[in-house]
């Protein structure tokens, strides 16, 4: 009997391993990358209507923007500028629902007194990455106070004629800089700059710490978001691209549009990413 059973018992786990493999679905975890609701998605609501949301979505992650009013019974916003209780409260707010503020911006300093306020207020809200588009002269000092911090900067390009609105610009901005001092790659900026958002990353392999990630209906200044997959931005080759670059990072959901009823569509993002994921 033990000359039979001993190969049984090899063959079955043999197709055990072969059935697991078929049914395993790569996530993004297995990535090493987060998905985060950029708060701006919610412009129209307060921060705490902005947080009941991303809850509503799974979403474990927001990229804070300033000046959102916090909503309910509370006063203040979400500015840098907001004092220690207003700080306290924020936490508070954003323990109650699981959530982690990661990333925060677009900011732009005007001056070294007012980036060490940003820098502060990241610090306190145990922010990872600031979402930037400084004066150019400013990087004069930034990377040093980045790493003084151990806060990244991502320098995020908006659309043409932004400074910033070209991979070649940031790049040259940024290299040679230290390791907290890379790119936030918006790539619905790239499309309504008429570029193509593939070749945009490619541009910036290794430089690149997050995203504002989009879909657009058209390859116009003045197109709007849709749902991921469901566009013309080529969502499958952007994530293989990214794949490719072993990419490890946040990919902030920046939904403009639709605004006052966006859940919907950005639940569809959200799953049709998943999808795209799972299929690399």
């Amino acid at each position: 009997m033990k000359k039979i059973i001993l190969p049984l018992f090899f063959i079955f786990s043999i197709i055990s391993l072969s059935l697991s493999s078929k049914t395993y679905a790569q996530t993004p975890e297995d990535l090493g990358w987060k998905l985060a609701i950029q708060c701006y998605s919610f412009k129209n609501f307060t921060f705490i209507e902005a947080l009941e949301k991303a809850e509503k979505l799974g979403i474990k992650y927001v990229e804070g923007y300033r000046g959102q009013t916090i909503g309910g019974e509370y006063e203040g916003t979400t500015h840098y500028a907001a004092d220690k209780k207003t700080i306290k409260l924020l936490k508070k707010l954003l323990k109650a629902k699981g959530i982690k503020m990661i990333n925060y911006g677009v900011v732009k300093g005007q001056d070294r007194a007012e980036w060490i306020q940003i820098f502060e207020f990241a610090k306190a809200m145990k922010i990872e990455t600031l979402t930037v588009e400084p004066k150019v002269e400013h990087f004069k000092f930034l990377p040093e106070m980045a790493a003084k911090y151990k806060i990244n900067l991502a320098v995020h390009n908006h659309p043409k004629p932004s400074y910033y609105w070209s991979p070649e610009v940031v790049l040259e901005t940024i290299e040679g800089k230290n390791k907290y001092i890379g790119a936030c790659a918006d790539v619905g900026h790239w499309v309504r700059s008429g570029l193509d958002p593939v070749e945009c990353l490619k541009k910036l392999e290794g430089k690149i710490i997050s995203l504002h990630f989009k879909d657009l209906n058209k390859k116009a200044r003045k197109a709007h978001d849709v749902p991921w997959g469901t566009g013309i931005s080529n969502v499958e080759s952007m994530l293989t691209e990214l794949k490719r670059q072993g990419f490890e990072g946040v990919f902030s959901i920046e939904y403009e549009h639709n605004w006052d009823n966006s859940v919907p569509e950005i639940a569809e993002s959200i799953a049709n990413f998943k999808k795209i994921i799972s299929e690399l």
